[in-house]
């Protein structure tokens, strides 16, 4: 059924949901749009309406190849709109999810087009704050690129940094998905270009691998392991490419490349990589949520026990996702884990495979058992000394007793 989003523009029908809201296929004056309608709870609060006609003039001037372009924002009573341009095609979640992992070259090509697309908002100074796959559109109606990728196109900039309004979460809070989260937001720092070339090397490796590099079990583990793990290696890929995903991975902001230079970087890559086929690598075993969610707690529910965990582990930040939906309602907030939560995983590449059944070292369950075991040895210790002062007290008596005269026993002298 047809609505009416504001007085230029009709939505016919849904294209997808999100956290933030819902995609439809519109018709507007120049043609067919996509318009991204948000949450009627964002579109009833009055500091974020402000804040989102405030990003307007940033949000419409961002106009590259590979970017979808912010056409127009409505702000028509209770809907609060985005109207975009149309890619006829998929996102990039949905690729991923059909094929598992994708050959290098089309990986890379598509990471590439998505840092020239960051390059151009950088130098708008415009942060995405949410790269991930679902955010990276395919064109199915334009030509194929190196290894038969589609051009892509990295969309919903500001609507992370519209939906974090001071009013909405505090700074003990974290807006994101926790697989792409670079480590300084988890930290609690404010989010710099450098977090954008965080996530995109987070969604390459993903691309590459089948898997994101920190992801996997409860989303408080996953917080951590991005702070406290070093990225497993990939085998059977070019050094110069690993070493560019590690130098992009990197903990420190500062060592990470611009993205300008992340996308020409990339393209120098893309002939040594033609013909390679896709990884063919295992995915690590997932840990139980009861493992890893004793110390960082979401603000969403826990998994129930016995449920089994899903991949992404992200809560949704819309309470009651429909489960068709939820595998696009990533956007999870979670409080700033403090210092020493962060200081207690697992340093080294920790979601290694491992045996099964093995404990993982610095789990929370292996952790747990540690603090046990000392607590057992510190009462045996107890015992063993209580023991020790016992027998030395009775020793102690008996040493006190006066000694008989055997002077009256010893030989008489002649």
């Amino acid at each position: 059924m047809a609505r009416r989003i504001g007085s230029r523009y009709t939505a016919h029908q849904i294209l997808g949901r999100g956290s933030a809201g819902t995609v439809w296929l519109g018709e507007g004056p120049d043609g067919p749009v996509a318009i991204k309608l948000l949450r009627e709870d964002l579109s009833s609060d009055q500091e974020l309406v402000g804040r989102f006609v405030q990003e307007r003039t940033a949000l419409l001037g961002l106009e590259h190849p590979h970017v979808v372009s912010v056409r127009d924002l409505v702000v028509d009573g209770n809907d609060l709109a985005l109207v975009m341009d149309l890619v006829r095609g998929t996102d990039l979640r949905t690729r991923l999810d059909r094929e598992r992992r994708l050959a290098p070259e089309a990986a890379v090509a598509i990471v590439a087009d998505v840092a020239d697309g960051l390059a151009a908002a950088h130098a708008a100074g415009v942060v995405h704050r949410d790269v991930k796959p679902e955010n990276v559109l395919l064109d199915m109606q334009g030509p194929l690129g190196p290894g038969g990728s589609h051009r892509a196109l990295l969309t919903d900039f500001g609507v992370a940094k519209l939906i974090d309004t001071p009013r909405r979460t505090r700074a003990t809070k974290i807006i994101g998905t926790p697989d792409y989260l670079a480590p300084e937001i988890v930290e609690g720092l404010p989010p710099r270009a450098s977090v954008d070339i965080y996530a995109l090397a987070t969604v390459l490796y993903e691309l590459l691998a089948g898997f994101t590099p920190f992801g996997g079990g409860h989303p408080g583990a996953v917080l951590r392991r991005h702070v406290t793990e070093t990225v497993v290696p990939l085998p059977g890929i070019p050094d110069e490419l690993w070493q560019l995903l590690v130098q992009c991975l990197a903990k420190a902001p500062a060592s990470r490349l611009r993205a300008s230079e992340l996308g020409a970087r990339l393209r120098e890559l893309l002939p040594m990589l033609t013909g390679m086929p896709p990884l063919d690598v295992d995915e690590p075993d997932t840990e139980p949520a009861e493992e890893e969610g004793e110390e960082l707690q979401p603000s969403g529910p826990a998994p129930a026990a016995g449920e089994p965990v899903r991949r992404r582990g992200a809560v949704p930040l819309v309470p009651g996702a429909k489960p068709a939906d939820s595998n696009r309602d990533t956007h999870t907030s979670m409080r700033v884990p403090a210092p020493d939560e962060l200081a207690g995983g697992a340093r080294g590449t920790a979601r290694a495979p491992r045996a099964t059944g093995a404990r993982r070292p610095g789990s929370a369950r292996n952790r747990a058992i540690t603090r046990r075991r000392r607590l057992t040895l510190a009462v045996a210790a107890v015992i063993l000394v209580a023991a020790g002062v016992g027998t030395w007290l009775a020793t102690t008596e008996d040493d006190t007793t006066p000694p008989q005269d055997t002077q009256n026993s010893a030989p008489a002298n002649p």
